[in-house]
């Protein structure tokens, strides 16, 4: 069926979103699909690079490196979510998604951030004991309580998420059109018929911002122990400088994009140039992504020198003539 629309008992039934984000990009669909697949390829490389150097060197099988493969791999589920789709929709004549699928990408971009909070407030938890308690992070840190932590920041965002997932799938919908260029739980609860059939969704919405606050505040109170124990020892300010710096650079970015795009997407102004819109909305897709494997490839010593090691190998097997 062609319409976006099934009648069913007078009831208007979605069965077909419009995404509008690339209304005004006609003129340079080529160029902008050339740039975001030369991208989706750099994401892809930066984020497997530094999971593939983590499984493969039994150096690297320590809880800080462990939580980063993590966080990489969280890194590549979320740009699937959207880069795919976005990449079809620029070959397109009409950007459409099915009601099924938009749920679904919508459960894949809410999940996709609220796991990377949760993984920085694991890392920042890892990084409290390394320092602050040295001399029982091995009996704190055990192969069981990482497993604990690595599914605590998976599962309790995909639990959190699939209920107001399946919230949203219950609402009675009077629209079809999304000014975005993704699916965003908040964007279909507000095409909903009946501002009170949204109760529910408003309530589980407050809780997940508060639960997700609570980890914001976590990490601060790391953090506070962190500069106090650092700032009595030389020791633990090189291991600040070199493990937290990249942590707190990658939790700072993250916490700016995701403040921004929740501020513009309840309270921002539809005047904007759309072009502007859509940079605002996928600004934690374009930026972490890569950033972090880079800053952290970067920074840590045994990755860098890793990456180094594999460099110099490669250069000897074909050295240049």
């Amino acid at each position: 069926m062609t319409s976006s629309y099934i009648i069913m008992d007078k009831v208007s039934v979605v069965r077909i979103f419009i995404l509008s984000g690339l209304n005004e990009t006609n003129d340079y669909r080529i160029t902008l699909l050339t740039f975001t697949l030369q991208y989706y390829c750099m994401v892809l490389f930066f984020n497997i690079s530094v999971i593939m150097i983590i499984i493969v060197d039994q150096n690297l099988h320590e809880p800080m490196y462990i939580f980063l493969c993590s966080f990489c791999m969280n890194g590549l589920y979320g740009t699937i979510g959207f880069y795919p789709k976005f990449l079809f929709d620029l070959f397109s004549s009409s950007q459409q998604i099915s009601y099924e699928w938009c749920l679904f990408q919508a459960f894949v971009m809410n999940s996709f951030a609220c796991c990377e909070l949760s993984i920085l407030a694991v890392m920042a938890y890892d990084r409290y004991v390394a320092i602050c308690r040295p001399l029982h992070y091995l009996s704190v840190m055990t192969t069981r309580r990482v497993s604990q932590l690595i599914c605590f920041s998976w599962f309790t965002p995909f639990c959190i998420l699939s209920i107001n997932v399946v919230l949203t799938s219950r609402l009675r919908l009077c629209g079809v059109k999304i000014d975005r260029l993704f699916c965003v739980n908040w964007v279909i609860v507000k095409l909903a018929c009946n501002e009170s059939d949204t109760f529910s969704n408003n309530i589980t919405a407050y809780f997940t911002i508060i639960f997700y606050v609570s980890h914001g505040f976590f990490i601060i109170w790391t953090y506070m122990h962190l500069i106090r124990t650092c700032v009595k020892s030389k020791h633990d300010r090189v291991k600040f400088m070199q493990t937290c710096v990249p942590h707190l650079v990658s939790l700072v970015t993250f916490l700016v994009l995701i403040f921004f795009d929740l501020m513009y997407m309840r309270f921002g102004s539809k005047d904007l140039p759309q072009s502007l819109q859509n940079f605002i909305a996928i600004e934690f897709l374009l930026i972490p992504p890569v950033m972090n494997p880079l800053v952290y490839g970067l920074k840590l010593t045994k990755i860098r020198n890793r990456i180094f090691r594999q460099f110099l190998f490669r250069r000897k097997l074909h050295p240049l003539t």
